[in-house]
């Protein structure tokens, strides 16, 4: 069989499909495209291969002959160019997060399946070796129905923001606010127990001094305190707090289960902590362990060693994708409707926060009926993408931040850019 020939759009976070492709058997990259193209001769430079082509022009990259357009892009942009590269007939594997306003998501879904071709959520962190283990044990239903559970993701990046945002002060991160990169606390609850969010209330931190200092005009972090479809609670924190956390934690009805604190270090999402009752005896018995999960390397010519970096979650999604695309109905992939479920909580916590901390329910965008309500809803913080819906990234209201901050995050990034010192985030 030949192999599947992917594009990838982002030289940086595409890295781990480019270093996938060069190990897999079944798929090889043959055309690379970002607008940065001191990235690209990077790229090329490590690829060292003849046959990938390099694209500054998106438009003449899908003219290139591809099965699947890694979307790697910025955090906002996502969904237009799922859509655009879906029309084309091609095969999509997105980024985090999926769509930015409700009326990208109504059209990413329809574009979808009009196409007919598999789109592919890239939520790496419901494959940490953690995580994975707790879908396993929840499918077992070995701690019985969910009745609470917490994600954490909290990355404290200020001192890297010249690097995500180059002093460019309408960089989408700078108005991206305190909710909405919410997939990576959330998706691994949603993964792993197969429900669906269906009502949300938001909270955020008033403090943002440490944000505005960099110039980024939102809150510091975040809450969504989720209801599942089962009556579940879910309390999904991100953001950027002063320390960087990455944790997660289910309790059901016959046990619970976490992973270990990485303040720990013990192990972080590569252990997990395991409680369960045994049922049927007189008196109910309880018993605890905590281990790593025992994981095989993905197909292909991958060593224990190369796949180790957060255990292997990139990998394992990438490989749970191109499984779906080779036509295994049984794959381990997040669809685009999971995709929507992971990524709408953020939206719809930020509206509630703007409404004053508020309830409000989830809409369930497989049904044809409820898209309607959103399909020319463009509320969002993007100037680009809102037009007369336009919101503020600060529930508090508009932060103004001088010129003079933009000037110094842009003045540090230049320097590293002339010392060669410069990594892009």
């Amino acid at each position: 069989m030949d192999k599947l020939k992917i594009g990838v759009l982002g030289v940086k976070r595409g890295q781990s499909m480019i270093f996938y492709s060069q190990r897999a058997q079944n798929v090889e990259v043959v055309a690379i495209c970002d607008k940065w193209e001191d990235g690209l001769k990077r790229a090329a430079k490590d690829v060292n291969s003849s046959s990938v082509t390099y694209y500054t022009d998106f438009d003449e990259f899908l003219n290139h002959d591809m099965d699947i357009v890694v979307l790697a892009n910025y955090g906002n942009e996502h969904a237009p160019f799922a859509i655009k590269c879906l029309e084309r007939g091609f095969h999509v594997y997105s980024e985090v997060t999926a769509f930015q306003n409700m009326k990208e998501a109504v059209e990413l879904i329809e574009a979808v399946e009009k196409s007919g071709k598999v789109y592919g959520f890239a939520e790496q962190y419901c494959f940490m070796p953690a995580p994975m283990e707790m879908k396993r044990l929840y499918s077992q239903g070995k701690i019985g129905e969910l009745e609470y559970a917490e994600g954490e993701y909290a990355h404290d990046s200020s001192g890297a923001w010249h690097r995500l945002t180059f002093g460019d002060p309408d960089h989408w991160r700078n108005y991206a606010y305190s909710t909405f990169y919410c997939t990576h606390s959330i998706g691994p609850i949603i993964h792993a127990t197969g429900l669906r969010p269906v009502s949300v209330t938001g909270f955020e931190s008033y403090k943002n001094e440490r944000r505005a200092s960099v110039g980024a005009k939102t809150a510091s972090f975040g809450i969504s305190l989720v209801t599942m479809n089962n009556g579940a609670l879910v309390k999904a924190l991100n953001g950027n707090l002063r320390r960087s956390t990455l944790w997660y934690a289910m309790y059901g009805s016959a046990g619970k289960m976490e992973c270990s604190r990485s303040i720990l270090k013990n192990g972080g999402v590569g252990r997990i902590y395991v409680e369960l009752e045994e049922r049927g005896h007189e008196d109910d018995q309880v018993t605890r362990d905590n281990y790593e999960p025992r994981r095989e390397p993905p197909k292909g010519d991958f060593s224990a060693a190369e796949f180790n970096d957060h255990g292997g979650a990139d990998f394992y999604c990438i490989q749970g994708f191109i499984d779906k695309v080779l036509g295994d109905d049984n794959a381990d992939y997040i669809d685009v409707y999971e995709a929507v479920d992971m990524t709408i909580p953020g939206l719809f916590a930020y509206r509630s926060l703007l409404q004053g901390g508020v309830p409000l329910d989830i809409p369930d965008l497989r049904d044809p009926k409820q898209r309607d309500l959103y399909r020319n809803d463009t509320l969002c913080t993007d100037p680009k993408a809102a037009g007369d819906m336009l919101v503020p990234a600060y529930s508090r209201g508009e932060v103004e931040i001088p010129d003079e901050v933009y000037e110094k995050v842009r003045a540090k990034f230049e320097e590293e850019m002339q010392e060669g010192t410069f990594q892009n985030e």
